[in-house]
């Protein structure tokens, strides 16, 4: 897995946001308890393949909101495609949580729940099947989607690893 990612430019992509989770926290202090809200967002550019997610916390969800939109700005990943599902088939882990993609023929549609849903239909993926095993914590589905994401290779990436020609394949 390449350490080196060139970070991709938030201004060129016409994002759109969708709030996977909003949750309620406090902080117990001395004077009783400070209330706030995490919120954990995914934005995408369908039409670009472009995808991140980020989390954000701030005493208004609203904030939280705007706060997590900005970090997934921040941490916005490139997906492989091919045509509108994905090239094959992928299992991405993070903590105990699974996610496993599969390509799916056309009009199958999304089918996922979800957290990983929300990542499929952000990234601009049409067609596709998705299992999310173990955890449902959608902070670790998200980091396991992703993951899984990162992993997927094109025609001519594994071409030229094997040093043929993508036709060869």
């Amino acid at each position: 897995m390449p350490t080196a990612k060139k970070r991709l430019d938030a201004g060129q992509y016409q994002l759109k946001d969708q709030v996977v989770a909003i949750n309620r926290v406090t902080k117990v202090v001395k004077g009783g308890k400070n209330l706030s809200f995490a919120a954990l967002v995914v934005v995408g550019d369908p039409t670009a393949a472009v995808v991140g997610y980020g989390s954000g916390k701030a005493k208004e969800v609203p904030q939280a909101i705007r706060k997590g939109i900005e970090s997934a700005k921040k941490n916005l990943v490139r997906v492989n495609l091919t045509h509108t599902t994905i090239p094959h088939a992928v299992l991405g882990r993070f903590g105990s949580g699974m996610v496993l993609l599969k390509p799916a023929p056309e009009g199958t549609g999304v089918i996922a729940g979800g957290a990983v849903r929300a990542v499929m239909t952000s990234a601009g993926i049409q067609n596709v099947l998705t299992k999310s095993i173990g955890t449902t914590n959608p902070h670790n589905v998200i980091k396991a989607t992703f993951n899984a994401l990162c992993k997927l290779r094109d025609r001519k990436e594994v071409a030229a690893m094997r040093g043929k020609t993508p036709e060869e394949l």
